[in-house]
């Protein structure tokens, strides 16, 4: 080990995320205006005196984002607790134009839980210290530049009021890998359950908080003792809003601060702003202590009473679940039954078509065929999830031999992604059907005939030169003969 190696493993980060989720509602939490956005929408058209924070405008609950918040809960193994209620925290910003949020403070709608998840090979448990409700901001567009360096700012309240679940998590993260799986695997669990679209803009966002302690105090399992995370300067991290990004912000601010502490200065306890464009931190005032909040009772809600909702409310199998259950009843090997349930509505395909067809067929031309060809254009399962049958039919012309393999996934399920065909129209305009006998037995004879130095070569033991004939014979037919028909047929003229 180098002596700079030596150094760097005298430091270890500790990092614990705060997860903001958008949960898919119809309308906002506390007013009737919708949540669907467009691209042509007029800034501050989404709006009304509760979310725009009018004076005697009073808010009414969205029983959906409840419902949506005890799934999520029922997910991570949280508690309900018997009474939960708002709060309003006191800050100003531009983008909450109450001056306040209202959100959870001392009685969360979520306690504890946990989330597993697998990083480099390795299975990890990261605890949720809690998750609450709470409304979101409006969005800032800052013109001519990043947060610090723009012109001005425009503020959009358009977004204000959508429901935000906040998910807290334990400090139990110890690298930036680590965070982006965990991000990735509360995504996938979140689709599972419906109540989040990935799709939306700004739909997941994070804050990390991130600390540097002595290597020494990190314990075998990577527990640390509360004394040390006290004694250790915490930096958050904000405006983080993808997988990646989070990666990204969190091995800068580790390096920085490392780089600090070895040059002998202080790691300030500070909020800092995520810059991607440039890759880096930008300071953006001191951390704020919860005491800077004032946080007082939400006196226009009454307090929350839900906890029997986590036994009547259901939730779909889970991701990990499903997956399991795909290895033991379909006989699929990991990677398949990974790639199959990487979203529910992939799943959802996949045991549809699996119910007719034999479920490593169906495995094949799902994971591999259909999704390969839809990642391609930049397309998910969602954007055919009306043309079940038609794919369905596809594989079975294939099963029934009507149509070759290397057509069905070259000409027939392109030409049905591009094209929007049904693969009988396709099969048709294309003249792709099953080539008869005959017609079969008549192209080997002339592939034979026309190639006498393949037909030498074949005899004296050369792998590639059936390959050959077979190539020949199958141009003759448009590719609608059977490729090992064709051998077979090559092998006894060939005898």
């Amino acid at each position: 080990m180098t002596a700079q190696t030596a150094e760097q493993a005298e430091l270890a980060a500790v990092i614990g995320l705060e997860v903001h989720v958008q949960l898919e509602t119809a309308t906002k939490i506390f007013c009737g205006c919708s949540t669907e956005s467009a691209d042509d929408e007029e800034p501050n058209s989404r709006t009304c005196p509760v979310c725009l924070g009018l004076p005697g405008a009073l808010p009414v609950l969205n029983e959906g984002a409840v419902e949506a918040a005890v799934k999520i809960g029922k997910a991570l193994g949280s508690s309900i607790p018997t009474e939960t209620r708002f709060h309003r925290k006191n800050y100003y910003y531009p983008d909450l134009p109450k001056n306040f949020q209202i959100t959870q403070y001392d009685a969360p709608i979520c306690d504890g839980g946990e989330l597993e998840f697998s990083v480099g090979g390795d299975r990890r448990t990261v605890r949720i210290e809690r998750a609450h409700l709470e409304e979101d901001p409006g969005s800032l567009s800052h013109a001519g530049g990043s947060i610090d360096t723009a012109e001005y700012t425009l503020v959009d309240y358009n977004r204000a009021g959508t429901p935000l679940m906040e998910i807290v998590t334990a400090p139990d993260f110890r690298g930036a890998e680590e965070a982006r799986a965990f991000l990735a695997k509360l995504e996938e669990v979140l689709e599972y359950l419906g109540v989040f679209d990935a799709t939306r803009d700004g739909s997941l966002r994070v804050d990390a908080n991130l600390s540097i302690v002595d290597a020494g105090a990190v314990a075998d399992d990577g527990a640390i003792d509360e004394a040390t995370l006290r004694s250790a300067n915490r930096t958050e991290v904000k405006n983080i809003s993808s997988h990646k990004g989070a990666e990204k912000a969190l091995a800068y601010e580790e390096t920085r601060q490392k780089n600090a502490i070895r040059r002998g200065r202080e790691v300030e306890q500070e909020t800092r702003h995520w810059d991607e464009t440039r890759g880096i931190t930008v300071s953006m005032r001191s951390k704020e202590a919860e005491k800077d909040y004032r946080y007082f009772r939400e006196a226009d809600l009454p307090p929350l009473r839900v906890a029997d909702w986590k036994e009547r409310i259901d939730i779909p199998e889970l991701p990990d679940a499903r997956r399991k259950r795909f290895r033991e009843e379909y006989g699929l090997d990991p990677e398949a039954a990974s790639k199959l349930t990487t979203t529910k509505q992939v799943a959802d395909f996949y045991e549809r078509i699996a119910s007719d067809f034999d479920p490593e067929l169906a495995a094949t031309w799902v994971a591999d065929n259909l999704l390969g060809e839809l990642n391609y254009r930049d397309m998910s399962i969602t954007d055919v999830g009306d043309r079940l049958d038609e794919f369905a039919r596809l594989i079975e012309l294939v099963d029934d031999g009507e149509i070759t393999v290397k057509n069905a996934e070259e000409i027939v399920l392109r030409r049905m992604l591009d094209d929007g065909l049904d693969p009988e129209t396709i099969v048709d305009e294309e003249g792709l059907g099953k080539t008869d006998a005959g017609e079969v037995e008549a192209a080997v004879a002339a592939a034979i005939e026309e190639n006498p130095d393949a037909v030498e070569d074949y005899h004296a033991g050369e792998d590639g030169a059936l390959n050959f004939l077979v190539g020949q014979v199958m141009a003759k037919t448009g590719g609608s003969a059977d490729p090992g028909t064709v051998n077979e047929l090559l092998r006894e003229a060939l005898a």
